[in-house]
């Protein structure tokens, strides 16, 4: 195996890569805004003293909802931090070079899932 890759992306390809890496960033940062914004929200929704006999439930209804929000939250920001490694690769003329088998990932993978740093057969094999 070579030391380094001969194999690579056009830099047209990589340019297209770039524009759909950075439309999925816009959307993740929009979806995390709505996450946190909802996780903000939580706490009520000025109905605490209308039923007091259902308050507990209320209450851990609450708290699932902001851990669950809490967790949505931390899987976008990886998501984000995910795509924004993938622009690096891109700027780096490495991106869409499978970390594993040192083979070019599909195309039609890098579309669906742009920050994908294993083909599909190194995939497979873990």
């Amino acid at each position: 195996m070579a030391s380094e890759t001969t194999e690579r992306y056009s830099d047209e390809h990589l340019a297209e890569f770039k524009v759909i890496v950075l439309d999925k960033i816009e959307h993740a940062n929009r979806d995390l805004e709505l996450i946190k914004s909802a996780y903000m929200n939580d706490h009520n929704n000025g109905t605490e003293d209308t039923s007091p006999t259902f308050k507990s439930f209320d209450d851990g209804s609450a708290v699932m909802s902001k851990e669950r929000n809490s967790q949505l939250a931390i899987r976008q920001e990886k998501f984000i931090r995910d795509l924004k490694n993938a622009l690096i690769r891109i700027e780096n003329k490495t991106y869409g070079i499978c970390r594993v088998t040192g083979k070019l990932i599909n195309t039609e993978r890098l579309k669906i899932v742009p920050h994908a740093t294993l083909s599909i057969e190194a995939k497979n094999m873990q």
